[in-house]
């Protein structure tokens, strides 16, 4: 059966549930939801935004038959492509699927035991939380054969697993087993590469080269850690372990020939066969990397936009786009973030689920720079204005959309900051190729140089109290966040090693700061996509910065303010190929 035509019996059915009477909304947005379903969409997706907008005119005709509206409805589906976009349900699908689609397992396609198991398993899916859990039994997953719970899903090419994972309760065995597996089959002696935890905090690569061979393994240095990654490259495995709040320790493999298309998920082994386990694994991400060669600036791939609680590394999906989003920043009045795409400017009402456009009349060329003010009721945005080449310029505009007011005169200018009082902004100024720190005043005029050492100096942004800026440097070599008084004086460094720091933003209460940093091997002076990332929050007086998000992004993923107005949460941006 084609998807229009099971499209088309299903609503039928759900059609007849109205017995000849004019539907109710709640039976239209029934079949509202069935549409989704079968096109197996995400219903904050911005796709199906677009088909809602479409089917509004619909609703008028609530007291036509029912049929009008779902040939209205197969029309529109297919008009906007979606029907098409269905996967082959013969061949599963082979990249990420929406987290948030309410289906039973959410990333993942099925789920059963591996091997003879005697104490069958199971795995549950919790839309609302985001989180797995998976209860497995299994003698063992070594030598030749393995037995254990699997929550699965078919890929092809490399792919980013990660997660958070917890045991659940003491156990029995000490090595208990959780972690990552791709296989080539279901068969129990088939080869694998797996990022196993044993419950005494054993870390290990494991792995099996051959159908039936011995499994083999590479221990970390480090154990029980609650973050896991494994990445393939090709025939390369890559596992990466840390304890939340710690940058990744990393093992590797090379030469494992699973196939083109194989299994990865989630796994729990008991490591008695008369017991069961269980496991919790959150921050659940299968990313699909950008392909190598990608031109930037040209080349994107989808988005996820993501709110985390800081204190403990929680992250919750709140949409999803095939597009590049980028950069939220979080409303003043906690209910919205603002985000750039495709030139454009979008409201994503958090409560409603869904984005709307922020009218900025002629500014349709935004990049990623874009600040609210402290109070909420204006935002400066950089535009790329043709009137000028191109270059990017200042402009603010009241919060809702509205009327523009240009600021800057010259450009390259990208805008980061707000003064407390309004009065001001901050910002990345390219003059006579140099990159430094300027401030200027809201309503225009001459620009103040803060800084003029050599290097690139960007990000700039006040503290709530006005006391400093901090921004980001490279003029000692690895890019690095610094701050300044307001007038420049009193430059400081106050983060050391070895990673590239980019982009400070402090927290509501002045107190901490969250920042965006890149790894060594990155250019000190570049901060491109697709990258391995980390986000880490430090005190804003100085000290040690921990790890509180571990992602694929890189540009784009939080380059302006968005703490939420309490200071429990941060907005960004992570991305996958869809």
């Amino acid at each position: 059966m084609n998807g229009s035509l099971s499209l088309f019996v299903t609503l039928t059915q759900a059609a007849g549930d109205f017995k000849g009477t004019a539907p109710t909304l709640w039976q239209y947005f029934e079949c509202w939801s069935i549409i989704l379903q079968m096109l197996g969409m995400n219903p904050i997706s911005e796709r199906s935004e677009v088909l809602m907008n479409k089917m509004k005119p619909v609703g008028i005709l609530r007291a036509a038959a029912p049929a009008v509206i779902i040939i209205c409805a197969i029309a529109m589906a297919a008009d906007t492509g979606l029907i098409a976009a269905r996967p082959n349900a013969r061949t599963g699908p082979t990249s990420l699927s929406p987290q948030l689609l309410g289906q039973p397992l959410g990333l993942f396609e099925s789920h059963g035991d591996v091997g003879p198991v005697e104490r069958p398993g199971r795995a549950v899916y919790d839309p609302q939380k985001q989180e797995y859990l998976i209860e497995g039994a299994g003698a063992n997953m070594w030598f030749g054969t393995d037995e254990f719970q699997f929550a699965w899903k078919r890929l092809k090419g490399d792919f980013i697993l990660s997660a958070k994972v917890e045991f659940m309760g003491q156990g029995v065995v000490a090595h208990r087993k959780i972690g990552w597996m791709v296989r080539s089959t279901l068969d129990s002696g088939s080869p694998h590469a797996s990022a196993v935890v044993h419950g005494d905090g054993l870390t290990s690569l494991q792995f099996r080269k051959a159908p039936g061979k011995d499994t083999e393994e590479i221990q970390l240095s480090l154990r029980s850690p609650d973050i896991l990654q494994l990445e393939r490259k090709g025939d390369v495995y890559v596992m990466s372990a840390a304890r939340f709040g710690d940058t990744f320790v990393n093992e590797k493999i090379s030469d494992i020939r699973l196939g083109d298309e194989i299994y990865v998920g989630l796994f729990v082994c008991s490591h008695d066969a008369h017991v069961s386990e269980k496991a919790r694994f959150s921050n659940v991400r299968i990313v699909i990397p950008a392909k190598e060669g990608f031109v930037p600036y040209q080349d994107y791939i989808g988005s996820n936009l993501e709110v985390m609680d800081v204190e403990n590394g929680k992250r919750t999906v709140v949409f999803q786009s095939p597009r590049s989003l980028q950069a939220p920043n979080w409303t003043a009045d906690g209910k919205a973030l603002i985000y750039n795409s495709e030139g454009l400017l979008y409201r994503f009402d958090l409560a409603a689920g869904a984005p709307s456009v922020l009218d900025t009349g002629p500014a349709n060329d935004n990049n990623n720079d874009h600040v609210l003010s402290f109070d909420g009721q204006w935002i400066g945005i950089s535009h790329h204005s043709p009137d000028d080449g191109g270059e990017s310029i200042i402009y603010v505009l009241p919060s809702g959309g509205g009327n523009l007011a240009r600021v800057t005169a010259y450009g390259p200018s990208y805008l980061h900051g707000w003064s407390p009082d309004g009065k001001s902004l901050v910002y990345t100024g390219g003059r006579n190729g140099e990159y430094d720190i300027y401030r200027i005043s809201v309503k225009g005029g001459r620009e103040f140089r803060l800084t003029d050492a050599k290097g690139l100096d960007d990000g700039p942004e006040y503290m709530p109290d006005g006391r400093f800026i901090f921004f980001n440097s490279n003029r000692t070599g690895p890019m690095k966040i610094w701050r300044m008084r307001p007038d420049g004086n009193g430059q400081e460094r106050i983060t050391t090693g070895d990673l590239n720091d980019w982009f400070p933003h402090v927290s509501p209460d002045g107190r901490r700061l969250v920042f965006l940093s890149f790894p060594k091997d990155v250019d000190p002076g570049d901060h491109p996509f697709y990258k391995q990332v980390y986000l880490r929050m430090m005190p804003a007086g100085g000290g040690e910065p921990r790890v509180i998000a571990y992602v694929y992004g890189g540009q784009g993923t939080i380059n302006v303010p968005s703490w939420s107005p309490d200071g429990r949460k941060i907005a960004f941006v992570s991305n996958t190929t869809f």
